[in-house]
């Protein structure tokens, strides 16, 4: 009798656990280029999403491009991988915000985003549109400071 509750809870708690550490992503904000929404320090939980679930105004993690005067050894992680939280401000198809490098509009397969901090922010100014590949998912909240 236990074990006919007891089986297909386990089973939902490890379908659960699974599809967590699939989706979910815990990603801590260095720098100043998102202030004052978010601080040096500030955890956020990521949901790995592709491009076409993002919106405008959502803020996302992605990478930079992997060359380019403002990627460096001393700001990449332990794995080696740099990651970038930025706020979406045009999607393809979309007119490019003004300061970004380009044509009209935000081609295929690419996004523009922007720090909240102007003054402190490497983004789409500098490095044009990022590619959607690039991107590991849309930022769900703030956690409590490190």
């Amino acid at each position: 009798m236990i074990l006919t509750f007891v089986l297909p809870g386990a089973s939902a708690l490890a379908a659960a656990l699974w599809w967590c550490r699939r989706n979910l992503v815990v990603v801590t904000v260095e720098g100043m280029s998102m202030a004052p929404a978010m601080a040096h320090g500030d955890r956020l939980l990521v949901r790995r999403r592709r491009l076409h679930h993002v919106r405008v105004g959502d803020v996302v993690v992605l990478e930079p491009p992997l060359t380019g005067p403002y990627r460096t050894a001393a700001t990449a992680g332990a794995d080696g991988r740099i990651w970038n939280v930025k706020r979406v401000a045009a999607l393809p198809g979309d007119p490019l915000p003004s300061g970004v490098p380009g044509d009209r509009q935000v081609e295929p397969g690419t996004l523009a985003v922007l720090g909240d901090n102007r003054l402190d922010s490497i983004d789409s100014r500098q490095r044009g549109p990022f590619p959607a590949g690039s991107l590991m998912g849309i930022v769900i909240r703030r956690l409590s400071p490190r």
